[in-house]
């Protein structure tokens, strides 16, 4: 089976049937599947080979999503871009990842420009939905394509090495490694979603994509779809919309990032809303608190369910369900409110130290796994992947412990990293604007507790002597370069910049401040 597969099947089960619906949009999976088929023709007609990567450049849209499958028809390699970053990082990061193709919405129309010009391989690109953007339209794309045979790239094993996507780090596409993805490790993890997503209840599946398509809300839909769900497509997260469009659509099955989960949670009028069909409110992407998690069966009932992973190794290194979860906030097991949930069955889990040695149960050290899961490295990045994969084990950068049943907690990360409303952002490439600044001696940027983001990123700056800035031109200055996303939310002035006895910054001291009263160093 490859990831496009799946589709096929589900659309097999009733072609009429709803597939994608959002922003005035609506796809069947038989006009969906022709359409999909339509761009693939496209592709090979503008000279596409296999393994090419393909970008789709757009905010949540039901035809961006065609064209993700689309480039599963072709076997092209999807590289998702969040509208969120600058145009000069998507633009980075498309051109390291050897883009060849892309597909971009109107509304980011001078962004994708202004990317383009630092995309050297790139052969076409196209525009989703408008003629008035200065490129051909996705509609002439496909008329051109027609009559042009899809090759079957495919083999007895459904190509398991075949790429599915080449997936910036973390979800962001600053200076991100790119994760190459393949078929079968795409399937691995769908196969375990419908294992602990569907979970055996198939019937009338909606679920409502309002989390970023170009994070991990874009491959759940995948998994649904392979049972013939529908997936109803928000723009953005409203707690208010999102309410609405539960009660209307019936949702049955929603991914959250905490922050949006939890204004969804403290919404006013959340009591006033029927969401008597949810069975699934995913929260994944950074760790819950457990208030939160009590606070959310009081609300919604024990729909509540939480799974961990990264990129290297998609959605399911572990999950906790919403059965635990709802237990365990009636008080049995109460401790696994902290836990990101129990190891799944296609995932081995261990705690090593440094030496590269398993830990004893209970003890921390850094999680590793090993399985199908696992993706196969980093694109054209081999020192990277090999330092990733020590001991044999993929290293995931978080520490954390095993307890006797097999529920996983992280405590702390060993990369220094933080995530900010379930997106993944490298202290370094904040950092590096910062420094760049003629007014700036030195800088250090840390993730603080934030009940809204989780983690919000904070600059610590220390100002070369003589010179003078305020906190809001250095902010600013930042947003200017990383967008707002990426940019602090909060920047101190300090004498002084603690070190380690080597000389190095040393942002435990620095973090101590901020999270002494934190029984872990993650929020």
């Amino acid at each position: 089976m490859r990831p496009i597969d799946y589709f096929e099947r589900g659309a097999s089960i009733d072609p009429a049937r709803a597939f994608l619906v959002g922003n005035g949009q609506s796809y069947s999976f038989d006009h969906a599947r022709r359409f999909i088929d339509d761009i693939a023709r496209g592709l090979f007609a503008a000279g596409f080979a296999l393994g090419d990567s393909i970008a789709v450049y757009s905010p949540n849209d039901p035809t961006a999503m065609l064209c993700v499958f689309a480039s599963m028809r072709a076997g092209g390699a999807w590289v998702p871009v969040n509208v969120r970053n600058s145009a000069s990082a998507n633009g980075a990061y498309m051109a390291y990842t050897r883009t060849r193709w892309l597909f971009f919405h109107s509304s980011v129309a001078d962004l994708a420009k202004e990317a383009m010009a630092m995309m050297p391989e790139l052969k076409g690109a196209y525009c989703l939905d408008s003629d008035a953007c200065g490129a051909p339209t996705l509609e002439a794309f496909c008329a051109a394509g027609a009559g042009v045979e899809i090759p079957d790239w495919s083999d007895p094993f459904g190509a398991p090495n075949g790429p599915f996507s080449r997936w910036p780090t973390g979800g962001t596409t600053g200076p991100s490694k790119g994760v190459e993805m393949s078929n079968a490790s795409v399937v691995t993890m769908i196969e375990l979603g419908l294992k602990h997503y569907v979970a055996g209840r198939e019937n009338d599946i909606v679920h409502l994509a309002v989390a970023p398509i170009t994070h991990a809300a874009g491959a759940i839909i995948v998994i649904f779809a392979a049972v013939g769900g529908t997936t109803v497509v928000l723009p953005g997260f409203d707690a208010t919309a999102v309410l609405e469009a539960i009660q209307s659509h019936r949702v049955t099955h929603i991914f959250l990032p905490p922050t949006a989960y939890y204004a969804l949670l403290e919404h006013p009028k959340v009591k006033d809303y029927d969401c008597s069909s949810l069975r699934q409110i995913l929260i994944a992407a950074a760790p819950v608190s457990p208030d939160k998690f009590r606070r959310g069966v009081e609300v919604f009932g024990p729909v509540i369910c939480q799974c961990y992973g990264q990129a290297e190794a998609p959605m399911l290194v572990s999950m906790l369900s919403p059965e635990v979860v709802a237990a365990a906030a009636q008080g049995d097991h109460p401790e696994r409110l902290k836990s990101c949930g129990k190891v799944t069955s296609s995932t081995l889990v261990a705690i090593l130290d440094d030496d590269g040695k398993q830990v004893p149960v209970g003890e921390r050290g850094e999680i590793c796994c090993r399985g199908p899961l696992v993706t196969p490295g980093y694109f054209e990045k081999p020192e990277e992947t090999v330092e990733a994969r020590k001991f044999g084990w993929h290293h995931t950068g978080d520490v954390g412990y095993l307890d006797k049943d097999n529920y996983l907690y992280i405590v702390d990360r060993k990369k220094d990293m933080i995530i900010t409303g379930g997106f993944n952002v490298f202290a370094t490439e904040v950092e590096a604007p910062i420094l760049a600044m003629p007014e700036v001696l030195e800088c250090a940027v840390i993730g603080v507790p934030d009940d809204k983001w989780g983690e919000s990123i904070k600059a610590v700056v220390v100002l070369k002597p003589g010179h003078s800035v305020s906190v809001d031109e250095i902010m600013e200055r930042c947003r200017a370069k990383l967008g707002a996303m990426k940019a602090p939310k909060s920047i101190e002035l300090w004498d002084a910049i603690p070190k380690t006895a080597v000389g190095k910054t040393d942002k435990k001291v620095i973090r101590q401040k901020y999270w002494a009263d934190a029984d872990r160093a993650v929020n």
